[in-house]
């Protein structure tokens, strides 16, 4: 299964019944597994779920810590990025090169990487004792 139609398909579950904006996720894990997330909202704003981290929480239940490669997908006029708490899940399991595409589901794409989208990223080198 493609990282795109894992997207699209898992977008379509989205609970988004107050903003009606759907988004799905999907990632590779280093195995090889595609683990798919959609948005779920809660009226107690801001205690909704994020795609990304939905699709990152499936991969840590299935055992896995690393992710290297990212697709998501909204109904948007433009490619939708992730907000900035998954930019910092992202990072927790991905390394800087990895590849995160963002899409619109009229078919619009962008290509950019984990460490593009948040430069100098909060890791565990800053919380280490000297």
């Amino acid at each position: 299964m493609t990282l795109k139609s894992a997207a699209t398909a898992v977008r379509e579950n989205a609970h988004a019944p107050y903003s009606n904006f759907k988004v799905g996720a999907a990632i590779r894990g280093a195995s090889g597994t595609v683990y798919a997330g959609c948005n779920v909202e809660n009226v107690a704003y801001p205690e909704g779920t994020c795609a990304e981290a939905g699709a990152i929480a499936a991969m840590v239940a299935a055992g896995e810590t690393k992710l290297v490669e990212v697709f998501v997908i909204a109904d948007s006029p433009m490619p939708v990025t992730p907000c900035g708490g998954c930019r910092q899940k992202l990072s927790e399991f991905g390394a800087n090169n990895v590849t995160v595409t963002m899409a619109t589901t009229g078919g619009a794409e962008e290509v950019t990487t984990i460490g593009n989208l948040l430069p100098g990223a909060f890791d565990a080198d800053h919380i280490k004792e000297t």
